[in-house]
């Protein structure tokens, strides 16, 4: 029970994101896709690369580790590219925060897993690890709900969404605790995070980060920084 409470303790964050959609600004839309790669590839390359590399070391060498790895976030912004091509919409800001969602709900399932797993074993561990997701899921449902918002107008719509993507993770732990929680490994989790930080990265550098580089202003490289360390700060402290 305080596996599932604590997951979806570590779900409902998600839904924080949406406090920030009603900031009426020209510019909130190149501002918030700035904080958003910024976190994006910073979780990447601090979080979800380096974890994967430790969760697939106890099964290679680290040559094939690194190799292995690497196969997978091409692997990730393959499937992101696939996505991107088959959403057939004009509207590209409303396209972000489609593949943003796909993204974080595949991102979040193992999440749900590993919070199942972890409480499991250790409900400390397990308050440690739901505490820091939670931190991270907040920006996470900036990324979702702010392109549904503008893009559609509809804060039912960017609701819907933002907690499709939350509540992800919480499912992750029902899948675990009914299914998984026997077989789930290192390697499982490993391949997992290695897709995802590939998608992420192909989000960021292809989709978020050419809509606002047209903003000539460094008070939107001081937005993408901001979500860059804070981003950095909660994978190392918390």
């Amino acid at each position: 029970m305080n596996s599932l409470l604590l997951s979806l303790f570590a779900s409902l964050s998600t839904l924080i994101g949406l406090i920030f959609i009603k900031c009426n600004s020209k510019k909130v839309i190149s501002y918030s896709f700035a904080f958003a790669s910024g976190v994006m590839i910073s979780v990447s390359l601090f979080d979800l690369i380096p974890e994967s590399f430790y969760k697939l070391s106890f099964y290679f060498k680290i040559f094939p580790n690194i190799l292995i790895v690497l196969i997978f976030i091409v692997f990730g912004v393959i499937i992101s590219m696939l996505i991107d091509k088959y959403i057939t919409v004009d509207n590209n800001i409303y396209r972000v925060g489609i593949i943003s969602m796909i993204a974080i709900i595949i991102h979040n399932i193992p999440e749900g897993i590993a919070t199942f797993v972890a409480c499991n074993i250790d409900i400390k561990l397990g308050i440690t690890l739901a505490t820091s997701i939670a931190l991270h899921n907040i920006p996470e449902g900036v990324i979702v709900a702010l392109p549904i918002y503008y893009s559609t107008n509809s804060f039912k719509r960017a609701f819907i969404y933002t907690f499709m993507a939350g509540f992800s993770e919480f499912a992750g732990s029902l899948v675990a605790l009914f299914f998984l929680k026997d077989y789930i490994n290192n390697f499982f989790i490993g391949i997992i995070l290695s897709i995802i930080a590939g998608i992420m990265i192909q989000v960021s550098i292809y989709e978020l980060i050419p809509n606002f580089i047209k903003e000539k202003s460094r008070r939107v490289v001081g937005y993408f920084m901001v979500g860059f360390i804070i981003m950095l700060i909660s994978i190392f402290v918390i």
